[in-house]
């Protein structure tokens, strides 16, 4: 018995214990059967460990250089490191199904132990909306896409990764992307729970929020890999081309940050529930539609090494998805009446739905020029291609004007903001845009959409940093030190504050990427030995080539030296790797040397021996820029999803942050406690520390904070805006 044999039964034995899962958790709830519901939840755990077997099967048969294994033979060779063998693991369509099937099994058994935390009546319909997904993965791994189908004669040695898998951003992109798709399951499920139940309160959204908000950092991170691998590997300057499946990939990302802006409004003001919940759906309907296109081949792609078959199967389930998710959505519509109406446009919300608005028009636009090509061919019978000019015209202002609106929304209160109040706070930011707007053509800015692009970065970071400090001038006023009190708004207050790091992180994303599109330098140069390439003060010497040859591959490298104003500053060497068991095909060795804020990028185009180079020089300015920005973004992110303590967040639903004290007592909106005599709730719900708080409130002062530690400067702020 094989390694693989085990892992093939551990997948029919997952494919009988999901779709046990999904029959018993609808039928326990139909029928008030407590036992058949409890059974559910632990068939979940069974799938996960069935799963977490058969991939520990598919990465021994990795490791042991199984051959036998066809999946094992197309994607692995003797001669690859053993990190390469393991990430092998996902660098084909039956691994990577395999690994979709797993993540999602595992975060289904983690919803199963912290279910606790959501509504009980929603937690058998989740269950059985993500083992009916799980069902579609593990049917197409038992029956078209199997990992472990075996060989009648293996070889005996394997064909080896694909070479444009062989880096090191190949153990974090493939990965972090698939599990950012897959994520997206658990608030769909929530989603079709509630629209089932009919519970489509605020109750739902709270509890679907924070798994949302791992699938949008997630998928941030994967689709930051992806661009930093784009950029080391493919070699042409690079990191975004608006490739169809890049855009797949940024699809969902697009309408998740969107319902993570609108829910906000929902719980406020209990509006935009419809958006909410297509948008939740269409997040969904989206990653499903990433993985199609990637596995279809529909449409052409660099990442054509995961083409298959297959896609019919994603098209056929994606199409069942939309027409259920759309049924149960227009059955429920009744029940989606907004309960307030907008008071005035100048306000929180109503920037909230501009934001949105925004967001969802970048989705449209990306996805029609995705998928023009196929309307074309199917219409007109002619294939035309939607290049990155069409993205950069249509999507570029609207990205602008998204800025521009991520900076207003922080200065505008709730409900509606006066024109004082709004003069007010928008001074700052806006006295520094306009000076930002006349100094750059001064400094040698000549292009006009680069100016306004900047002008806008200025007022939003302005905006940000001006709130922030606002927070921090709150707390301070009650005796907290600078420092601490900006550590405390973001550990007290990790949804609001978690939100303006992502801000700021998207903002200095922004500056990268303006920078370096507006400002990049190029230049193409056939030298020999002795000669020189001069670009943007930089000289590249070039001293020859350098040729090594193993029996797996053949290397060749360029030497070159970088100068700037007589200076050797180092020697490079871009190159090109050449592996004999992919029909000779060539993966770059890319030099990216980086100098403050500006990276030279070398790549080797072609050669002639060793006294012949062919080279493609870039000069990206502020592309570093696109690198910490992202990775603000995903620390955000991680800032606005890590947990509240329990105690805390008790006492927070207890006691509302500011107390004002009249006669002998402290009166709280809908609360009062007298000085000897705190309510009892609150002292059980409290620290020590707190406690003293309550209890040492003097009846002369007021507006004293009832607790020092946990003040929301948000309302005094709010309070400012709206007047």
């Amino acid at each position: 018995m094989y390694v693989s044999d085990v892992g093939a039964s551990a997948i029919l034995l997952a494919l009988l214990f999901a779709i046990y899962t999904a029959v018993a958790a609808v039928l326990g709830t139909w029928r008030r059967n407590e036992a058949l519901v409890v059974s559910a939840r632990r068939a979940t755990l069974a799938v996960a460990a069935f799963l977490v077997l058969a991939s520990a099967a598919l990465a021994a048969s990795f490791l042991l250089h199984d051959f036998g294994v066809s999946y094992v033979a197309q994607h692995s060779s003797l001669s690859m490191p053993w990190y390469y063998v393991t990430a092998a693991f996902y660098g084909g369509q039956e691994g990577s199904l395999l690994y979709w099937a797993l993540t999602l099994a595992l975060f289904s058994a983690l919803f199963v132990l912290t279910s606790r935390r959501a509504p009980r009546a929603l937690v058998p319909y989740v269950l059985a909306t993500l083992m009916v997904i799980e069902t579609f993965f593990l049917l197409m791994l038992a029956t078209v896409s199997s990992p472990f189908v075996r060989l009648a004669h293996p070889p005996a040695d394997g064909v080896g990764l694909n070479p444009l898998l062989m880096d090191p951003g190949m153990l974090l992109h493939p990965p972090l992307l698939l599990m950012g798709y897959m994520s997206f399951s658990l608030p769909f499920a929530f989603a079709v729970a509630a629209m089932i139940t009919g519970r489509l309160d605020s109750e739902w959204l709270r509890a679907l929020r924070r798994w949302m908000l791992a699938a949008w950092t997630i998928q941030s991170a994967g689709l930051l890999m992806g661009a930093w691998w784009a950029y080391h590997v493919l070699g042409w300057g690079g990191y975004w081309g608006w490739d169809p499946v890049e855009n797949a990939a940024l699809l969902p990302w697009l309408t998740a940050t969107a319902f993570l802006h609108s829910t906000m409004v929902q719980e406020r003001r209990g509006m935009l529930k419809v958006w909410n919940l297509a948008l939740v759906i269409a997040s969904f309907a989206l990653s499903i539609f990433g993985t199609f296109e990637v596995r279809s081949g529909i449409i052409s792609s660099v990442h054509s090494f995961a083409y298959s078959a297959i896609g019919s199967y994603f098209l056929a389930f994606l199409a069942l998805v939309i027409v259920f998710s759309l049924s149960l959505f227009l059955f429920r519509l009744p029940r989606l009446r907004a309960e307030q109406e907008f008071d005035s446009v100048v306000s929180r919300e109503g920037i909230f739905l501009v934001n949105n608005l925004l967001l969802v028009g970048i989705a449209f636009a990306t996805l029609w020029g995705t998928l023009f090509p196929l309307i074309s061919a199917a219409v007109r019978h002619e294939e035309m291609s939607v290049g990155a000019p069409f993205y950069n015209q249509v999507t570029g202002p609207l990205f602008l004007l998204l800025l521009l609106a991520m900076g207003i929304g922080p200065l505008l209160a709730w409900r509606r903001t006066s024109l004082q109040a709004l003069r007010r706070n928008v001074g700052p930011p806006a006295l520094l845009a306009a000076l930002c707007a006349a100094v750059l053509p001064l400094l040698g800015v000549p292009s006009l959409w680069a100016n306004v692009a900047f002008s806008v970065c200025s007022f939003t970071g302005c905006a940000i940093l001006y709130e922030l400090w606002r927070g921090v001038r709150v707390r301070h006023r009650h005796g907290e030190p600078y420092l601490r009190a900006l550590l405390m708004l973001f550990a007290r207050y990790r949804r609001r504050y978690g939100g303006y790091l992502v801000h700021l992180g998207l903002l200095i994303l922004a500056i990268g990427v303006v920078g370096s599109h507006f400002f990049q330098q190029q230049r193409d140069a056939t030298l020999k030995p002795g000669q020189q390439v001069s670009i943007a003060g930089y000289q590249l010497l070039y001293l020859g080539n350098i040729e090594n040859f193993y029996p797996e591959k053949d290397v060749v490298m360029a030497q070159f030296q970088i100068w700037q104003h007589g200076q050797l500053l180092r020697y490079i060497y871009p190159g090109r790797q050449i592996y004999h068991n992919f029909s000779d095909q060539p993966a770059s060795m890319i030099s990216i040397t980086t100098y403050g804020l500006t990276d030279l990028y070398v790549f080797l185009e072609d050669w002639q021996g060793a006294a012949q180079a062919t080279v493609h020089i870039y000069v990206n300015p502020l592309t570093v820029l696109v690198w910490l920005g992202g990775l603000v973004m995903i620390l955000g992110g991680v800032v606005c999803w890590w947990p509240e303590s329990p105690a805390r967040s008790r006492f927070s639903r207890l006691a509302p942050p500011l107390a004002t004290v009249k006669g002998k007592g402290v009166e709280l909106p809908g609360r009062s406690f007298t000085q000897m005599a705190p309510t009892r709730p609150a002292l059980e719900a409290s620290s020590d520390k707190e406690r003293q708080a309550v209890a040492s409130v003097q009846p002369e002062r007021v507006a004293t904070p009832l607790l020092p530690d946990s003040s929301d400067p948000a309302s005094e702020r709010e309070k400012e805006a709206s007047q």
